[in-house]
Order: structure tokens, then sequence, then C-alpha cells
């Protein structure tokens, strides 16, 4: 499995012109990535590379170790004792104009890492979560709203609930060591070619696939999420303008919905589709949970309404551009046959279990309850 998803990546990174026409910067930077072979990290190499920037990877050597044979590698573990594990940093001559992190999620880790690196880098950029803010009900949340904590900071085991408050601990470690030369980015859902998770997958690849489709809540509900690529395009113009500062990188600039990401799913795979809007607070009844079985969808009201609606006006104003979805959707239809051996989707319930609470909904309705929001009174959502 591990070799046919790293002959997948080389395929896509080393044969896509990913960053065509990017021009180079005007000043080429000694960049090291920790990390830099997982998902985002690759995008990230490439587009460093589109701007003339020097590369070095520091990483395991274990995950998708034949990318970029040409880079200069230093090898490590974060997780080992930082005397041995980091000895490669630390014993390094190199100095560097800007560090990326993609791999920090315990803060014992990112500690280690920027305090060595703090007199051999001029600026640390980390790559945090959206995950850090713990109130979902805010709509608009920015980078000045509060971040989530633990009862005991000192906890390392990476949960659903620990995840976002790690990542805040992780954040102050780097603010902690280079202060006005820390760059923190809060990435919402990232998607696009490459993605492990199918989180963003599931809805064009399911789509693709025709027939009739169950769709969650409102059309108006919103949706959230980053195109990996335009990630790593703004992580390097915050480098590259030394700008720093805290900054939530999602998208799109409007208000994207979930009936904007099922139609247009459906203009990109150029298929037939009947799609039957089955309301939240049904499905909610039934078990069926928000970003579980119906990934990146979230009822638009409620505790979770904010999930979908982080402000990203601050990543905008500093440069953050989002490209069309109809492009994010089209390269993801184009990259996920062959990515790996099968084409089992990793997010979203099989079709048989969709067809099922299909199936309890039409009963439903032949019972004469009526809910707003089902069948197929919102077609002209079809964009």
């Amino acid at each position: 499995m591990l070799a046919a998803v790293a002959a997948a990546f080389v395929s896509v990174f080393s044969t896509t012109p990913a960053h065509a026409g990017v021009e180079p910067a005007e000043k080429p930077l000694n960049i090291l990535i920790l990390g830099g072979t997982g998902f985002i990290g690759p995008h990230m190499v490439e587009y460093c590379q589109a701007r003339g920037h020097h590369v070095t990877l520091f990483n395991r050597g274990r995950t998708n170790a034949d990318l970029f044979p040409d880079l200069p590698k230093l090898f490590g573990n974060r997780d080992d004792n930082k005397d041995e594990g980091l000895s490669a940093l630390r014993e390094s001559g190199e100095h560097w104009d800007a560090v990326i992190d993609n791999s920090g999620y315990v803060p014992r880790h990112v500690r280690d890492s920027a305090t060595i690196l703090g007199e051999k880098a001029d600026r640390y950029l980390f790559i945090s979560s959206i995950s850090v803010y713990p109130d979902l009900s805010i709509v608009g949340l920015s980078e000045d709203d509060a971040v989530g904590t633990l009862e005991d900071p000192s906890v390392e085991q990476v949960t659903g609930e620990t995840y976002g408050p790690l990542k805040a601990y992780c954040e102050q470690e780097v603010r902690d060591v280079f202060g006005d030369r820390a760059t923190i980015v809060r990435p919402g859902l990232i998607v696009g070619p490459g993605d492990p998770t199918d989180r963003f997958s599931y809805w064009p690849v399911r789509v693709s696939r025709g027939g009739e489709i169950l769709a969650p809540g409102s059309p108006d509900d919103p949706v959230q999420f980053i195109d990996a690529r335009d990630l790593a395009r703004f992580c390097v113009t915050l480098l590259e303008n030394g700008t720093d500062g805290t900054f939530n990188a999602c998208g799109p600039a409007y208000t994207a919905t979930i009936a904007e990401l099922i139609y247009a799913s459906k203009a990109a795979a150029g298929v037939d589709l009947e799609v039957t809007w089955v309301p939240a607070e049904f499905l909610l009844e039934r078990g069926v949970q928000p970003w579980g079985q119906l990934p990146m969808w979230a009822p638009g009201e409620g505790e979770v309404a904010g999930i979908n609606r982080a402000s990203n006006a601050r990543a905008v104003a500093a440069g953050l551009v989002i490209r069309p979805l109809t492009e994010t959707l089209a390269d993801t239809l184009a990259w996920f046959p062959g990515r790996r051996d099968n084409d089992t989707l990793r997010a979203g319930w099989p079709m048989e279990e969709e067809a099922a609470m299909l199936a309890q909904w039409k009963e439903h309705q032949a019972g004469g309850e009526d809910h707003d929001g089902g069948d197929e009174s919102h077609e002209g959502h079809d964009h």
C-alpha cells in the first residue's frame, strides 16, 4: 500500500506542471522544510522551486522517500530524544532564511526544533489549524478569538479533542523563540490532488458515480476549504515578504455552499445526477454526524454554525489567492483514479448506507410529515 501511495505522489508531482507560468522571486531564499513529503509538503517544495528558492528537507526519510531525489536532505525523528533525533539540525552549519514547519503536532517537538533553529533561521512559519478555536458557534472566527486549552498541557496524545489545543500550544512555542520572526498559518480543510483523507474528494468522486445522491441540510449551508497549492503559494508569499503574525488560511473569499460543491462537482464530472435534499434535523435525529458520514458539511445554524465560516480577511490582505472551485474539483477527479490500487473512499459513507438513509427519508415523507429543504425543491441551486 505504501509503495502504491508513493508511486501516486511521484506521478503527480513529477509530471504535473502544478505551477506552470510562475515567475522567479526577486530574491531566492534558502528554505528548510520540516516534513516536505506528505500531502502539503510536496506542493510547497514545488512552488518554492518554481520561485527559484533553495530547499532543504528535514524528515525521517520514510514517507514518500523517493520524492525530490535531487534536494539536500537531513534525517531525524522529532519524537526521538532531542539530542539524537534532531542532531542533524543541530550539527548543520547551514543558515536558512526561513523554516516551514509542516510536521509539528506536539509542543515539545516544536519547542525543541524552534530552539535549535532560533539562531540558524531568520523566520519560522508554523502550519497550525483552524481547529485551535474551541467555540465553533462563532460566525466569522478571527485570529484574535480565543484558542483552546487543555486541563493538562503536558498531554502529547493527539486525538480529536486534543488536536486543536495542542496546535495552539505549538504556536506559542514558536512565538516564544522567534517573537516577531514567527509566522503562524491556520489552514481550514486542506484539499486537492494528493489529499490522503478524502474529506473533500468524497464529494466529486461520489458525484462522478452518478445516480441519486443525498444532499444534506440546506443548500445554503456553508463549506470552507483551501487547495493545498494555494496554501503553498500563500506560505511562500509570506516568507518572501517577511510577514509576521497569524492568519486563517481558508477560502474561498466568498461564502461557498454545499449546493455549490455538489452541483460544481456534477459539472466537473459530466454525469447525470439526481439530488435529494434531506433536512439536517432528520439526519441528526438518526445519528448522522456532520463531518462524519457527510464530510465538510455542518448545519449553518446552532453550536457549529461557525465551523465553515472563519474569516480569511487578514490572509487575503496578506496575499492569499484562492483558485476557482471548478479547478480544484477537476484536478482532484483527474488525480484520484491513479492514487492507489483501488478507488475506495476513506471518508464519507458507502453508497448502500446512503441509499438506506434516502429510503428512510422517502418513507418519512410518505408518512405526511412536512420538512423544509427536502426532495428536489432546491434544484434551482444548480451551478
